[in-house]
């Protein structure tokens, strides 16, 4: 790898920082509420979805969290939201959080909670969704009603 100081590829690959991934999905009802899991390893409410696994792209990742956390397997949409955090805590790294549109819900029918990691869920208005969660997660979820409505993906950068 001439001009980087590093003799070959692995140890220059080796070199970079260290970035985690994580992805969810923005579901509505007919009315428009945004449905909102409680894991219950986690005093606060989130979207449905999780980290991303080594290799595994965000849009499968948050297929696959729906799957699993709520028991629906749906077309995961458009990216809605790309949020970036800086390290934080027991966390020493970055991550990046993806939101894909995950579409529109008649009901709740077919809701299955994966009774291992989650307590509940609800579909909440939209103007109330904040009291549900923590100040690092609520602008993901204005930005990913903006971002639907508009067509256009919302970067957030971390304000923490």
């Amino acid at each position: 790898m001439t001009g980087t100081g590093f003799t070959d590829a692995a140890t220059w690959y080796a070199s970079l920082p260290v970035l985690y991934a994580a992805a969810a999905a923005l579901i509505t009802d007919t009315a428009g509420q945004v449905l909102l899991v409680k894991p219950n390893y986690r005093d606060h409410w989130t979207l449905p979805g999780g980290i991303c696994e080594y290799a595994e792209p965000p849009h499968v990742a948050c297929a696959r969290e729906v799957l699993e956390e709520i028991g629906l397997d749906l077309p995961i949409g458009p990216l809605l939201v790309i949020g970036w955090s800086a390290p934080d805590g027991d966390r020493p790294n970055p991550i990046m959080h993806f939101v894909f549109d995950g579409g529109t819900l008649a009901g709740p029918a077919g809701i299955v909670l994966q009774e291992e990691e989650l307590d509940d869920y609800r579909f909440i208005d939209p103007a109330g969704v904040a009291a549900f969660l923590p100040p690092f997660i609520a602008p993901r979820i204005s930005a990913a009603l903006t971002a639907r409505a508009s067509g256009a993906a919302i970067y957030l950068p971390s304000t923490l």
